[in-house]
Order: structure tokens, then C-alpha cells, then sequence
């Protein structure tokens, strides 16, 4: 169809609700791809099985056009599986040169361990990664930490080798852990510290040449003994408490020395940022939607 005044073809309008909302976060979502000068994706939710796959056909179409070597992430998301983290980092890698993340909100467990693969953090005040022990999903359905259960089989053990348990704990060593389970477990922590030490050498310390303070040329070990402190300290149950505990720019910048680009220096663009994840989450809530992949032009409900 073709506009009465110019003979040029007219712009879609979007026919219902829907359309025009998700016209409206196309718009938005062009305009953080302009003030980073990178192609943009959102992801706001959990990390399952066969995102991954989604991720990459999001990707693979979005690539065909491709205007930029660098894309950025908006992220928002309670944690999830790790698999899938590894094989959504492998296809951003192979497709991109640079990876950034944008929290918004936040970003949890498997979530953090995402984000530790970008280039660049962009946070503001209000953002918040977690600690990063791997989850398990109950038979209701809720995801509860690994590690909870691996620490308290540990206290168990130790009460019981000081000859001061009771009978009813050990019956709950007897009936309520499965040492499979408890491997699993254990394979899952380390997994998740590995590829957390890996990322952050490979992408986010690439340029750390001189340190801060006293000016030293930067070693290779010096890159790996900073991403295992990050990855110990974040796997470090005791000091947050909770899986759920949001750890704060401020936090990772001064006691985990972690270079975090705070966004909410630029006013235009941390409004364009909320302007877009205030839209997408409400749109989310009121579809009833759990998870949604979206590059503009490409709105993807998963969940």
C-alpha cells in the first residue's frame, strides 16, 4: 500500500492493542540500539531448557541484517540451568565480536553467571545481581538451592562425627539425601565457578593491562586468581544468606572490585532503559507471560 501524498509505501499501524504495544517496544528497543551504537536483544525470564534454541534462531535472523559487531542484553531474570547459559554464550560469541549486559533489574544466579561473560556490565543504583549456587526445582515446582541442601547434609555430618546428633537427624540422613543428588550438586557449584573464572578472563579482564592502584602490568594469573576470588566469594552462601539476596553496583564494584559502567550517569538513557523495561514487564504481567526473547521486529514468548 502506498501513501496518497508521496507514492512511498505507508507504515504498517498497528490494527490492535497488542500490535501497537509491541510497535511501541520495537521503538524503544531501536533507540537503546542507537545510544549504544549495537544491535540489542531482550531477555526477561527464566533460563530453561530450549531457550537456548530460541536464542539462537533470534540471533541467526537478527544476523542476517546485521548492522553492528556488538550487541547488548537487556537482562532480567530469576536464574534457571547452566547448560542453556553455555550454549546461549556460544552463539552470541560466534555471531558478535562484543557482548555487553544491561540489568535493568536483576539478574540471579544463572542469570549472574550470564552476565559474567559480557565485555561490560551497565547497572544502575537500582540494579542487582546474586549469588550464584545452582538451583533445583522441587516436585511443586519451585526452584531452591542446591547448596542449601549440600550445607546442611555437611552440618549433619559434622554433628554426627562429634557424637551430638539426634535421632531424628539421623533419620534425616538416612531418608532425606540422595548421594547421587549430592554429587549432582557439587558437579553443578564447580561448573558454575568454572565458566564464571573462564568468562570474566577471556572477555571482561581481556583489557586489564595495569592495575589500578600501584600501576603493575597485569599476568595472566593475576586475571585468573581475580575471576576465582569473584566466582568463591559470589558461591559464598554464608556471607549473602540468601539465594534471593540482590547484591548491589556498589557491592561489586568495591568488594569484589568488579568494573561495573553505571548507566544512570546518562539521564537520557536511563530513562530510555526504564521507559522500555517498565513497558515490557507490564505488557509481560498482563499476557500472563513468564518469558519473552525480543529484538525489534522480533517478539518471542517462550514461556
Amino acid at each position: 500500500m502506498a501513501s496518497p501524498a508521496t507514492g512511498a509505501p505507508a507504515a504498517s499501524i498497528p490494527a490492535t492493542a497488542n500490535e501497537f504495544i509491541e510497535h511501541e517496544l520495537h521503538s524503544r528497543l531501536t533507540a537503546i540500539e542507537s545510544a549504544f551504537n549495537a544491535d540489542a536483544l531482550a531477555f526477561n525470564g527464566p533460563i530453561y531448557f530450549a531457550v537456548d534454541d530460541i536464542m539462537r534462531k533470534v540471533v541467526e535472523k537478527k544476523c542476517q541484517n546485521q548492522a553492528h559487531n556488538k550487541i547488548v542484553i537487556l537482562i532480567t531474570t530469576e536464574g534457571g540451568y547452566l547448560e542453556p547459559v553455555r550454549r546461549m554464550v556460544e552463539v552470541l560469541r560466534r555471531h558478535y565480536q562484543g557482548v555487553e549486559f544491561i540489568i535493568p533489574d536483576s539478574a540471579y544466579s544463572a542469570g549472574t553467571v550470564f552476565v559474567m561473560s559480557g565485555d561490560a556490565i551497565h547497572m544502575d543504583y537500582y540494579s542487582r545481581l546474586g549469588p550464584i549456587d545452582p538451583q533445583i526445582e522441587t516436585a511443586q515446582g519451585r526452584m531452591v538451592s542446591a547448596l542449601g541442601k549440600l550445607e546442611k547434609y555437611e552440618a549433619l555430618i559434622a554433628k554426627a562425627q562429634k557424637g551430638n546428633i539426634t535421632a531424628a537427624e539421623v533419620q534425616l540422613l538416612i531418608d532425606g539425601f540422595d548421594q547421587a543428588e549430592l554429587y549432582h550438586y557439587e558437579q553443578e557449584r564447580d561448573l558454575s565457578i568454572a565458566l564464571l573464572e573462564e568468562w570474566l578472563v577471556k572477555y571482561k579482564f581481556k583489557n586489564w593491562s595495569v592495575t589500578d592502584t600501584q600501576k603493575t602490568p597485569v599476568t595472566e594469573q593475576m586475571k585468573k586468581d581475580r575471576a576465582s576470588y569473584i566466582g568463591s566469594e559470589l558461591n559464598n552462601t554464608k556471607r549473602w544468606h540468601s539465594h534471593g539476596y540482590g547484591i548491589s553496583m556498589d557491592v561489586l564494584q568495591k568488594d569484589l572490585k568488579l568494573i561495573v559502567d553505571d548507566y544512570g550517569n546518562d539521564k537520557a538513557l536511563s530513562e530510555n532503559i526504564r521507559r522500555y523495561h517498565d513497558l515490557l514487564s507490564d505488557y509481560m504481567s498482563k499476557r500472563g507471560c513468564r518469558g519473552v526473547l525480543h529484538v525489534p521486529q522480533d517478539y518471542r514468548q517462550y514461556m
